[in-house]
């Protein structure tokens, strides 16, 4: 099978991740698959705790799943705590797409009764707190506890510097031992590239024995399990209601207005 995996950082921009990215969906997929990771390259890759931010970066990660379908790839992998597109990605996909926030969220439910995320900063904070909520997990929720990292692209220097190192994971443990006190029995590190660190420093629970989820490891087994499950059963996302993409009365009047690549799972006049 094949697998999009997209990053929202510049990867040139973030070389030690890039490397450290590489290497754990390396060590995560089996044999038989095909991993091509990408990133941003029209414009951004570095602040996308910023909201009008991430926004600009949604339309490059866009116009990929419809590269993505075009290529003939079994899934796309949204890398991002975020989940910037996600729900836009899966009405125009006819097959899986799945973010990192999402499939964490629900694998940490499986792990544990409860679980928390250890966020960057205050900024960052409410937007994934809004993915709980967006999801429905507010009952098994106990929280998001920050680290202090106001500059997102201060992360990178974790991968190779040790005083970066030292500050950084000092900073994560302090708030996983908030996340004790509140009962999470799962953490999650909120974004990839803290993930990444965890993963290069071989850390997989906290200083006081809670368990942290590897999201990109997840992310990745978990696009497997959905590419497997539609090949067995022919659907993996439902398209009733949300997931649904414009019927076929309306679509060459949509291409008309927006564009022939838009929706390219639905046949009529444009399609491909």
């Amino acid at each position: 099978m094949k697998i999009w995996y997209q990053s929202m950082t510049n990867l040139p921009n973030w070389p030690g991740y890039q490397r450290v990215l590489h290497s754990v969906i390396d060590r995560a997929k089996e044999a038989g698959t095909e991993v091509e990771v990408h990133g941003m390259t029209k414009v951004g890759g570095i602040g996308d705790q910023f909201r009008y931010l991430e926004y600009l970066e949604t339309a490059e990660l866009l116009d990929n799943v419809h590269q993505a379908i075009d290529r003939g790839f079994d899934a796309f992998l949204i890398g991002n705590i975020g989940d910037p597109g996600l729900r836009a990605a899966r009405e125009v996909a006819d097959i899986p797409v799945l973010g990192l926030c999402e499939s964490s969220m629900h694998l940490a439910c499986i792990m544990g009764a409860s679980f928390s995320f250890i966020t960057i900063n205050d900024k960052f904070t409410p937007r994934i707190v809004e993915n709980v909520t967006t999801y429905g997990l507010e009952k098994r929720f106990v929280g998001a506890h920050k680290m202090n990292i106001t500059r997102l692209h201060d992360l990178e220097g974790g991968f190779e510097n040790p005083q970066s190192k030292a500050r950084i994971l000092s900073d994560f443990e302090a708030a996983a031992e908030s996340a004790d006190k509140a009962g999470a029995e799962v953490l999650i590190a909120a974004g990839g590239v803290v993930s990444g660190l965890l993963a290069h420093w071989q850390v997989s629970q906290s200083e006081c024995g809670i368990p942290i989820l590897d999201g990109i490891t997840s992310l990745v087994k978990m696009g497997e399990m959905a590419v497997k499950i539609q090949s067995l059963t022919g659907r993996f996302i439902s398209k009733r209601r949300l997931y649904a993409p414009p019927p076929l009365e309306q679509i060459e009047e949509l291409r008309n207005a927006y564009g022939n690549y838009i929706y390219p799972s639905v046949p009529g006049p444009g399609s491909r």
